[in-house]
Formats: C-alpha cells, structure tokens, sequence
C-alpha cells in the first residue's frame, strides 16, 4: 500500500478493499496521509470483528442483520470476509439463505450502494463497451442471473440481483477466491411479476419480461462480451427458469467456460448426501430407489448426475435410469403423459399414472428428494410410508427458503420415530427426540460450486464436465466422518468449509486434468498450488491465517 497511489490519505478510507479503518497503524498513519482523519486508538482485526458480531447479534431481525453486514462489505471488504469466515455457521444464513430470500424481495427498498454489473435491452450493442466499465481488469468468476425463479419465491426481477452478490460472497468466504476477481452480473429483461410492475420504488425494467429469439440474442451478445473481456472468466448462470436453465446450459456448454449451479451444483451435493447416507443405512448405492417430487431443474439435474453415477458404479444406462422416478404436480411422470417437458422424458417409465402417495406404495423408494418449492409437500402420510417401507428412510427436503421446505426437519425425525436420514437446503436446529439428538445436514451448494469454481480457475480449465461435479459429489462425500454420521448428519460443518472446498479444488483440478481441459501446465504440488491462490482477508499487519 503505498501513499503515492492515492491522492490523498482519505482515499483509502473510503475505498473497501483498502479501508482498514482504526486498524492503520501509527505508522501507517503518518506514511499515508491519515492523520488527524481517525481516533487516536488503534484497533486490531479481532477487535473490530468483536464490534462488528456486537452490532449484528443486537438486531431483532435477520434482514437487519443481512443490511448491516452489506454496509460491511461495502465499507471494509477484509473486515466483512473475515468475520464470515470465522463465524460462518452465524452469518450464512444471514448473507445467504434463508434471509437472502427476504433480502431479494426488498431488494430496491433496501438498496444503498451499487454493487454488480446490469444488462438491459436497450444495451443491445454496447454490452461489450460498458462491460470496460467495470472497474477490475482480471475477473475470474461470474454469476449471472435473470431474476425469474429465485430460490422458491419465483420471478423477483431486477431484485434477483442479490443472489449473484451473496454467491461471489460465499465464493471468496468458502473458496479464498478474490473478490477483486468476482462480478455478479444482472440480466435484467423485465418482470412478469405484477406486484413488482406497480411499485414505484422498483428498480429494474419495469415491462414485461424479454422472450424467445430477442432474449436469446441479448444473452450471446453478453457470453460474447464476457469471453472477448476476459476469457479465462467462469461463468455459473444461476436461478433461471427451468426452461430457459436447460436450454441456456446446453447452447453454451461446449463453447463457452460455464455451469448452472441449479443444475449441476445442487445434483453435486445432492449425491454427496445420498452417498453419504448409505453408510448409515447399510445400503449399497448402485440399489437404491430415488423418487424426486418435484420435476425442475434441481430435481432433473440431480437425476442427471446420479445417472453417471450409477454407471460408475456398474450399471447400464437402461438400469441407471429405470431407478429413478418422478412426481410432478400431476402425478406420476409416465411415458403416457402428454405434458412432459424435454428434460423429463428419459425418466418418464412405462408405468400407469398415479398419485404420489400410491407411487411411493407402489415404488417402494430408499431416498426421497423434495425440489419443489412448495412448502409441506411431505406430508406426515408420507414421511409415515417412507419409514414404513425403509428402515432408514432417506429424507431430502431441498426447496429454499426455509419457508418452502417440503417438512422440517422435526416432522421428518418425529413422523418417522426417528429413523430419518434427513438433509435440507435451508438450515434446521437439531432436534431431541426420546433422549437422542438429530442433528440435520444442510445440502447447501456453498459444499460444491465454491471449490469447482476455484480448482477450475487454478489449472485454467476450458470447460466444465460432468466429471469435475462426479468427483467433487465423492470428495465431499468422503469429508464425513464417523462422528457425523452417528448423529444423521451426511456433510461436514461449515466450520471446516475452507478445508472442503480446497480438497474438491484438487480433485477437480487433477481430474481437468486428466480429460484434457487444463490450460496451465500442471504444478509438481496441486495441492500447494490451489491453496497459495485462496485469498486471505487478513490486514498486512495481522496474523495471517485461513
């Protein structure tokens, strides 16, 4: 840091990735041009993060909490990163979800600074030229979005804006890539939400959404801009509307360096947990039974990638898919069926139509999965069948926010006498039932997309395959140890979610590797390699440490 990069001292007071606020030291003080500018006292890192977890724990209201911890980021970036990393089982929920699903729905009244990239319409043919406005010359990770299915809550808009934000939070917190090299970008095209439409406060494009060949050529000329700017960026798209998520994923995976962390990511960590979950249920993987109510992107992308899985494992694709069912809001997804979507016909059997209810008589699953968005769809007659069906049901209540949970993670333990293997994807409390605590996985993505993106980064990888989220499924899997498991839990805690997503780093680097998708040549120790690049927030003058 040196006086002569700036004008003048108070320039690094308001910039926040220099701000350091009382922590500039006496001498740095008076080398920068800062004094007389802070109070006499000079802090520590710690000392500041005391003040910081003061402030937010005396808030009534996570929204509160989620406010000030954006003004943080806004003002001191070190400070901000390392207090969520230290506490990073409190402040998740709070930066990501659940409460960022409240954040996005209030997202223009709580707007204060600007934060991101935002494409509109009428930048059709300047995308390219404003993108030179961004002011970072080496980003490495982006996360777009079009605001139309965000989390459970739908089409929310420009408002969506605050899912790239939290996600690139969660990349530099749980993978130690730079923010410096992170751009959340906006793809605001219009809202078909009426309740957005009329509000004067909003703050995107108040018209009706962009669709079909309009859409599509907005959405190339961005990859285009994004890949002429800078080449080596990963692009995760994120929150789209199933259709547009499937056919946006397969336009631009062979061209382009991207994934949809709604597919790919939530099929990862999905079949982290199911692995994980056959050390408890003593079952072998390559003979369970999944059925997944619900018939989206999440739910499909899960099916997708245990399908390779299972082929792994032994199988044939025939067999591979034939242990797979779904139930839409319908029914049962059979080939009979005329309201099929493209992605759902390799899973639609020759089967006669049914209810849920009569389909998981009838099936006999090992492991339900819930990607629906509709809270309480696992009903206690349900839960009841699982458990009476299974020893050890496994119960995967994945739709978020918290709100949108299919059952809580008490209706699972306590409907099933608590023999569930439960996972969810918004965080539950651990339950007491007749002397025995349950304490519930949370099948977070933060366990996948985090360590894809920073070992793809670190070899330089063109692409990412199938594979890379194969091998990040069974790294994670792997990470859960004995203790864990013995209290229900499939995935590791998120104190140790630095260490996670190192480990996935390397073994989605090693296996570019192998299929040829890495550009860099390969270090003689990945391993040192990957975690030399993990950012540290720490203030020059502080301990340093992960």
């Amino acid at each position: 840091m040196s006086k002569q990069t700036h004008e003048n001292g108070f320039d690094l007071l308001l910039h926040p990735s220099t701000n350091k606020s009382t922590a500039f030291t006496l001498a740095e003080r008076r080398e920068l041009g800062l004094q007389g500018l802070l109070p006499a006292r000079v802090s520590t890192m710690v000392g500041q993060k005391r003040l910081v977890l003061e402030s937010i724990r005396r808030k009534a209201f996570d929204i509160e909490r989620y406010i000030a911890l954006r003004a943080l980021q806004d003002r001191n970036e070190r400070l901000f990163y390392r207090t969520l990393i230290d506490h990073i089982d409190e402040l998740m929920p709070i930066v990501y979800t659940p409460t960022v699903g409240q954040a996005c729905k209030e997202f223009a009244h709580i707007f204060r600074q600007p934060r991101g990239f935002y494409v509109t319409p009428s930048d059709r043919g300047n995308i390219r030229q404003n993108l030179d406005n961004w002011p970072e010359s080496e980003v490495r990770v982006i996360v777009i979005t079009d605001g139309e299915r965000i989390l459970g809550l739908g089409d929310l808009g420009a408002n969506g804006m605050g899912i790239p934000i939290g996600k690139l939070a969660l990349y530099t917190a749980c993978a130690g890539i730079s923010p410096a090299h992170c751009l959340p970008v906006m793809l605001d095209v219009g809202t078909d939400n009426e309740e957005l439409l009329h509000d004067e406060l909003y703050l995107g494009v108040d018209e009706k959404r962009l669709r079909g060949e309009a859409y599509d050529e907005l959405v190339d000329e961005l990859i285009s801009a994004i890949q002429d700017k800078w080449p080596e960026a990963l692009i995760q798209f994120e929150d789209f509307l199933t259709p547009n998520a499937y056919r946006l994923l397969n336009r631009y995976r062979d061209s382009a360096f991207c994934f949809n962390d709604d597919i790919q990511g939530t099929a990862a960590v999905a079949l982290a947990g199911v692995y994980a979950s056959t050390r408890i249920s003593g079952l072998n993987f390559k003979d369970l039974r999944i059925m997944f109510l619900g018939a989206g992107s999440a739910a499909t992308g899960i099916a997708d990638l245990t399908v390779e899985a299972f082929m792994a494992a032994g199988l044939s694709r025939e067999a591979a898919v034939s242990r797979l069912t779904f139930v839409d809001i319908n029914g049962l997804v059979v080939a009979s069926r005329s309201d099929l979507q493209e992605h759902n016909l390799p899973y639609a059997h020759a089967k006669e139509e049914m209810g849920f209810l009569d389909a998981l008589q009838a099936i006999r699953p090992h492991v339900l999965i819930g990607a629906t968005g509709a809270p309480g769809t696992f009903t206690r007659d349900v839960i009841e069948t699982m458990a009476r069906i299974n020893d050890h049901p496994v119960i995967f209540a994945l739709s978020n926010p918290t709100s949108r949970a299919e059952c809580t993670a008490e209706q699972a333990y306590s409907w099933s006498a608590g023999r569930a293997i439960f996972a969810s994807g918004s965080p539950f409390e651990s339950v007491e039932l007749d002397g025995r605590r349950h304490m519930p996985g949370q099948g977070n993505n933060v366990y996948i997309f985090p360590g894809i993106g920073l070992g793809a980064i670190a070899c330089k990888a063109n692409r990412i395959s199938e594979a890379m989220f194969l091998t990040a499924a069974d790294t994670l899997a792997s990470l859960v140890d004995d203790a864990q498991l013995e209290n229900g839990t499939l995935y590791p805690p998120f104190s140790e979610i630095r260490e996670v997503s190192a480990r996935i780093a390397v073994a989605v680097a090693e296996q570019a590797y192998k299929e040829g998708h890495a550009l860099l040549p390969r270090p003689d120790n990945l391993d040192a390699h990957i975690r030399a690049q993990m950012y540290d927030p720490s203030y020059e003058n502080e301990e340093k440490s992960l």
